[in-house]
């Protein structure tokens, strides 16, 4: 194969470049309309120490509304014990308390989660280290839910706080949060128009901010992702 015939590999995308993009275009859009009305976001969350930098950075450019569903978790005292932190957080942050930022707590049924991962029939799962295929599947049918409720309740945009983690795959939340996205209705009909917002939290210190912000809010930081499973490794 001649040189110029080789595959060259393909470039890595870079989903927090895509997400300046985005904010680039809303705030052009603003300028030109001379409106001061924020699109709305539906964020996704999984606790207040990953919620905490994420607000920082969205909260100016967006009406955002934090949606708390993570029937993942384990026990049910932890689940509650990261929505509390959630809420305490929410009503002390000088960011989520200016810019009205809201919250809304979906059910929690850790049925949901052994369903929409089918762990229990396919232990091999279960040994997964974290980024594997039951945590896509548990991403996803998270996401899922944040999607179905943002088009619901006419959201501009969806994301999640999940990519702020370094043990999370930036790669698998993004395909599946744009899948959504283009995901037609059942009637064949075209999704609605709640856009999913492409992110990377993690990238620009946006990690090493949440640690920070977390020391000075005295937010607990849990040391497990949130499933049993994660909770054995």
């Amino acid at each position: 194969m001649s040189d110029n015939h080789k595959v060259r590999p393909q470039k890595k995308p870079n989903y927090n470049e895509d997400m300046e993009r985005e904010i680039e275009m809303i705030l052009e859009r603003k300028k030109s309309s001379g409106s001061e009305k924020k699109p709305s976001l539906l964020l996704h969350a999984c606790c207040g120490p990953c919620s905490s930098a994420v607000l920082e950075r969205l909260a100016e450019v967006f009406d955002i509304t934090v949606f708390y569903y993570n029937p993942n978790i384990h026990p049910k005292a932890e689940y509650e014990r990261r929505l509390e932190e959630l809420k305490k957080f929410l009503g002390v942050f000088p960011v989520s308390v200016e810019n009205s930022v809201k919250l809304v707590v979906s059910d929690y049924d850790v049925e949901d989660y052994f369903s929409a991962t089918n762990v229990r029939n396919e232990p091999k799962l279960q040994t997964e280290r974290e980024k594997g295929e039951r945590c896509r599947r548990c991403y996803e049918f998270r996401m899922r839910r944040a999607f179905g409720y943002a088009v619901e309740n006419g959201f501009d945009y969806f994301t999640t706080t999940l990519s702020i983690s370094p043990h999370k795959d930036a790669d698998k939340i993004n395909a599946i949060g744009r899948a959504l996205e283009l995901e037609p209705e059942e009637s064949g009909e075209p999704k609605k128009t709640t856009v999913f917002l492409p992110s990377d939290f993690k990238k620009k210190g946006g990690y090493l901010r949440s640690t920070e912000l977390s020391a000075e809010y005295g937010l607990w930081r849990q040391d497990y992702c949130g499933c049993v499973f994660s909770m054995r490794s």
